[in-house]
């Protein structure tokens, strides 16, 4: 039987030790959504937010190492941990203007590694420091110099996993990120009085600030949401709503942001049933390509503005909606007017799962689950994936497809890629640019549309005339189809630059 207790040490450093290993992970993943809204959730931002915090902690077990040979007290002790403190709470002070002046300043590699680095770096080193300092502490002699280590070690590791599934089960869901961050701080300040019991003021002074700056924090948000503003940490996403204005007409909206400086869903506070977006507009296409079509399964709910358009102008069409976050499909019925209805059913799962088990065959498939163009499920993109969608569909079905990218050029691979990706399993794919279809250089939405064969005739209705005007040609390139083996869609919208989406 393994035996995890310390040979040597006070029980109270060690409780100090397993309250920093669990903050260390509570930070880490609370990291992740505070860089959501500015940076996306893509491979390239988890991959720096792993790496730097890694590298941080390298850095803090040396340097805590050799301060403890010079220094090995327990004051010393208490004052790295009271530090690493304040580096957590001012991470929740700093976020959103450090992320704010950051974006738009590079690659999106540059950006999200200079912004872990800003946010994350100084609490991870800190917390770094810790065990070696504690196992200097605890060790009294070579013998059981080894146990000593390794039980410090496992205690911290033990913290570790129970911040981990504190934070992604219970804080993530329940609290929001910057709440989440003073909670941890005044936790820290907490551990530090356990490593250093002698010293009370400071580290009582730092709780009670830290338990006053959650405080305002919770009244900021209650005020910001008297007001129409909403940051919501819902169980898959961050999620900002918010009032704004309509270009050119100065409608007033009411807008969902789940991604880097887009919108990934508008309702006019005036008429909450009409198309805010543009690339929602084009959905309407389902009109040329299956105007008898009666099952619809949307893949992404969001703001469910298309399913509300479609359950108010198609009458005898049925509408299955999709959507894994259910705090997306909560905000919608208390912002954006969604309520429920006889041919409406909502399933809160993944789009995949969904499409494996589903025995009902659709006329019409919409897929619009990218939250922006850094936050796109590699599993949804795949030749395996169109193969589910295709299963799914009736013969004479369509699938249509919201995308951001440049129809040619660096910025266009995401989108040859994805178009060679259904021309696996499709006859027929059709694209069409919803801003410009002559500029094939503007970054913007795309509508894929997908079926067995193309529609022949033009619709009467002018507004479909002038999407349909929008048709692009088919890409020229030789991008290889994405595979569950291998989809490159992190390097392919890596090359770009952050920049606001054109929905």
């Amino acid at each position: 039987m393994i035996d995890f207790r310390p040979t040597r040490g006070p029980v109270m450093l060690h409780c100090c030790i397993f309250l920093c290993g669990a903050a260390l992970m509570v930070i880490e993943l609370t990291g992740s959504r505070i860089l959501a809204p500015f940076l996306g959730t893509s491979l390239v931002v988890w991959t720096s937010l792993i790496g730097i915090i890694l590298a941080s902690l390298s850095l803090g077990a040396w340097w805590g190492g050799s301060l403890a040979d010079r220094f090995p007290h327990p004051r010393r002790l208490g004052r790295i941990v009271l530090l690493s403190a304040w580096a957590t709470a001012a991470i929740g002070l700093s976020k959103t203007w450090v992320l704010e002046f950051l974006q738009g300043a590079g690659s999106l590699h540059t950006v999200a590694i200079i912004a872990t680095v800003a946010l994350f770096a100084p609490a991870a080193i800190l917390l770094g420091m810790v065990p070696p300092f504690a196992v200097r502490l605890c060790l009294e002699d070579r013998e059981h110099g080894g146990r000593t280590a390794g039980s410090l070690y496992a205690i911290s590791t033990v913290g570790s996993i129970v911040g981990t599934f504190l934070a992604g089960f219970v804080l993530i869901a329940w609290v929001g990120s910057t709440a989440i961050l003073f909670i941890t701080a005044a936790s820290l300040a907490l551990a530090s009085w356990l490593a250093d019991p002698a010293t009370k003021a400071l580290k009582g002074a730092s709780i009670l600030l830290f338990g006053l700056a959650l405080f305002f924090c919770c009244q900021q948000d209650q005020w910001q949401e008297q007001y129409g503003f909403l940051d919501r940490d819902t169980p898959y996403n961050r999620v900002l709503v918010y009032t704004g204005k309509e270009a050119g007409s100065d409608r007033l909206t009411r807008e969902m942001v789940t991604g880097p400086q887009g919108r990934q869903s508008a309702m006019y506070l005036d008429d909450p049933i009409a198309l805010a977006l543009p690339y929602t507009r084009f959905y309407r296409l389902v009109e040329h390509y299956r105007p008898d079509a009666r099952r619809m399964l949307v893949l992404g709910g969001g703001g469910y503005s298309f399913p509300k358009y479609a359950l108010a102008h198609y009458p005898e069409m049925h509408v299955d909606v999709v959507e894994l976050d259910p705090g997306i499909t909560q905000l919608a019925r208390s912002h954006f007017g969604l309520t429920d209805h006889p041919r409406l059913a909502i399933f809160e799962e993944d789009a995949r799962t969904f499409l494996k088990k589903v025995a009902t065959r659709y006329d019409i498939i919409l897929c619009d689950v990218f939250n922006s163009h850094y936050s796109i499920p590699f599993h949804l993109v795949t030749v395996e994936a169109v193969q589910l969608m295709c299963a799914a569909l009736n013969p004479d079905g369509v699938i249509l497809v919201n995308l951001l990218a440049s129809p040619e050029g660096t910025a266009s691979r995401f989108y040859q890629a994805l178009h060679a990706t259904f021309q696996t399993r499709f006859a027929s794919v059709e694209a069409y640019a919803v801003a410009d279809p002559v500029d094939r250089h503007l970054w913007q939405n795309i509508m894929l549309a997908a079926g067995s064969k193309p529609p022949t005739g033009l619709p009467e209705d002018p507004d479909l005339q002038h999407m349909l005007a929008h048709a692009l040609p088919v890409p020229g390139g030789t991008i290889a189809p994405f595979t569950d083996e291998y989809a490159p869609v992190d390097r392919y919208i890596g090359e770009l630059s952050l920049r606001p989406a054109l929905h």
